[in-house]
């Protein structure tokens, strides 16, 4: 008989041991990027993450000897089920101790709530949306972590091989890039022409321009459009993109964010880049996940004084219809001379489908490395 004792989160107590148990965990990994307390908590509740309009959830805890020793979310996305055409439970914030019988436990218990929901399959990690970390690190245990990416211990991918039944659903991959003295020709002399050629053209917003002008919305409008092809994608709904502006844009460094606009239609939003300096060194100074007393000084030095080499290609997109007239080119362009400005010395790319060749043959020019790896898993249930 297993000694491990699963309990369902139900009341602020059982939340917070939630989210302190990744802390707990992970104290001291210089790799991981822990996340604010109060972005999580935001996040997991139901009343504040405007995702619970089209999702449900379920939290557990996983005890041993009366301490918490794992964690994970189940969550049904059912706009995502309707648009993929599945019946899909998703496992995420999944964390647990080197011990087979918690993992098998946790991932048992979303199974079974799954199970209750009428659903036929148990896939992830994946969160709410793609706006949440997706993937299980299974290469790359030595590489720093992002804000926008979870971090896993080496023994978490084994687990999974152990319990049998988990097959590869998707597997993502990561980039190093480096950061040259100049923009390579290439994307300069593209850049170029597809401003002659096509009357396209790199902009810089301001805050008016994203709380006032609409262009808060419009960027994620075109996130919805860009993305909607991706691996487990759901549209972000009104209230979420609303969330996501008031969450994001009030510290954003607007100089390491650029869009491209067409102008023979009367500038319409083509393509867009969010890239930010690097949390992660910042965040690992904000003791478990707190602002204060000190927290909030290491993330305003990386926010506003980019004291850091490293920066974080969050969102990039760009409208099917411009990828082949080399618009992505007019970001590059326009980017690196800033990156330069600022000290950085590599960027990471965010998490790009292993098939999405369009993609990385983009990074070209900036001697990509790819230095991690993730899986989501999928599992029938039953």
């Amino acid at each position: 008989m297993s000694s491990v004792q699963i309990k369902r989160v139900e009341t602020k107590k059982d939340l917070k041991a939630f989210i302190e148990c990744h802390y707990d965990l992970y104290e001291g990994n210089q790799y991981d990027a822990p996340n604010l307390y109060s972005d999580e908590l935001k996040t997991l509740s139901k009343d504040k993450n405007a995702a619970f309009d089209f999702c449900e959830a379920e939290y557990f805890l996983a005890l041993k000897e009366g301490k918490v020793v794992g964690r994970v979310a189940g969550i049904i996305n059912n706009r995502a089920n309707e648009k993929w055409g599945t019946k899909d439970v998703r496992f995420g914030w999944i964390d647990f101790i080197d011990d087979i019988e918690v993992s098998k436990a946790l991932l048992k218990a979303v199974e079974d709530y799954g199970k209750e929901k009428g659903m036929d399959s148990i896939v992830g990690p994946l969160g709410f949306t793609d706006m949440d970390p997706e993937g299980m690190l299974t290469w790359g245990f030595d590489q720093l972590g992002t804000m926008a990416t979870s971090y896993n211990y080496d023994y978490y991918p084994k687990h999974m091989e152990k319990l049998g039944g988990w097959e590869k659903d998707n597997d993502y991959v990561e980039y190093r890039l480096d950061v040259p003295e100049t923009a390579p020709e290439k994307y300069t002399k593209i850049a170029e022409m597809v401003e002659k050629r096509y009357n396209l053209h790199a902009r810089k917003l301001t805050k008016k321009d994203i709380f006032e002008g609409g262009y808060g919305k419009k960027l994620f409008d075109l996130i919805n459009v860009t993305y909607s092809h991706l691996y487990g994608f759901s549209e972000l709904s009104e209230r979420q993109i609303d969330q996501y502006v008031k969450m994001y844009f009030p510290l954003a460094d607007l100089d390491l964010i650029t869009v491209v606009e067409d102008g023979n239609k009367d500038n319409q939003l083509v393509g867009l880049a969010i890239t930010i300096p690097s949390l992660t060194r910042a965040l690992q100074k904000c003791h478990r996940g707190r602002l204060f007393p000190f927290g909030w000084w290491h993330l305003l030095r990386a926010i506003k004084f980019h004291k850091t080499e490293v920066v974080d290609l969050l969102l990039i997109g760009v409208l099917p219809e411009y990828r082949s007239k080399g618009a992505n080119s007019l970001v590059f362009a326009d980017l690196i001379p800033r990156y330069v400005k600022y000290g950085f010395k590599w960027g990471e790319t965010h998490v790009e489908m292993e098939t999405n060749e369009s993609v990385q043959s983009q990074w070209g020019p900036l001697d990509p490395t790819m230095h991690k790896k993730r899986r989501c898993y999928r599992k029938a249930i039953g």
